[in-house]
């Protein structure tokens, strides 16, 4: 097996998650880019590529067990193994959404991608991850999950949001019990926070660019072996839950 530190990171052809491919890559790492749309996915490998990383398209629908199945097979393939997974791809699931009128449809689409997704592609990874010698898992979620921020009085925490807030909750939740099953082995997950990053998933509102959001991904994926895990972080450190 290779040497090079191999990563994958899902939702990579656009935004936060070409960004944390950028970065990964510039570290001299072999980068999976795992995006649904082909035409986006290999233009965004071109782009890594011409600023001199190497990166690699992989097809993936985080939606779709076949599509992951079909990824995990590609990455073991390639490389015989995976060192660090980034899952960075989400949906809004659309705004406005007010508990009182949303669609349940809604619900589901978005915890289907932002956190059944998450589950679906880090289980599939989850034997190439453990060949690796310093395994790491990034689960790219938002402060807005925080329900002690959400609660505080006067604190700003953007719209109300009864589908994709409460999806960053249960991913955190999520995140915590896969640090729990896998606090004797020697895998690191954690959740990060790229803060409100100008992107298509907002409408390009966010005052901090994707470069900026992408470096909390990069310090997760990157931590030393005694580094944290099961916690949640944005660039300012700790997130309270």
């Amino acid at each position: 097996m290779s040497e090079q530190t191999i990563a994958l990171v899902t939702g990579a052809n656009k935004g936060i998650g070409f960004e944390i491919a950028a970065g990964l890559g510039a570290l001299g790492w072999s980068v999976g880019v795992g995006a649904r749309d082909d035409e986006r996915r290999e233009s965004a490998v071109e782009k890594l590529r011409s600023a001199g990383a190497d990166a690699f398209g992989v097809p993936l629908d985080v939606t779709d067990d076949a599509s992951v199945a079909a990824a995990a097979r590609l990455i073991e393939e390639r490389a015989g193994r995976l060192d660090v997974l980034v899952n960075n791809a989400a949906i809004t699931g659309g705004m406005p959404q007010t508990p009182t009128t949303v669609d349940p449809g809604t619900m589901r689409a978005t915890v289907e991608t932002n956190v059944i997704g998450v589950i679906r592609v880090t289980n599939a990874m989850l034997p190439l991850l453990r060949r690796s010698a310093s395994p790491r898992i990034v689960n790219m979620s938002s402060s807005v999950g925080s329900l002690t921020r959400q609660t505080a009085p006067g604190a700003e925490t953007g719209p109300i949001s009864a589908a994709y807030a409460p999806s960053k909750t249960f991913l955190n939740a999520v995140t915590v019990q896969y640090a729990k099953e896998l606090s004797d082995t020697n895998i690191l997950i954690n959740a990060g926070c790229p803060g409100f990053c100008a992107t298509d998933l907002n409408g390009f509102r966010g005052v901090r660019t994707p470069e900026q959001g992408a470096a909390i991904a990069i310090k997760l994926a990157t931590l030393p072996d005694d580094g944290p895990t099961g916690g949640f972080f944005d660039d300012a450190g700790p997130i309270p839950w």
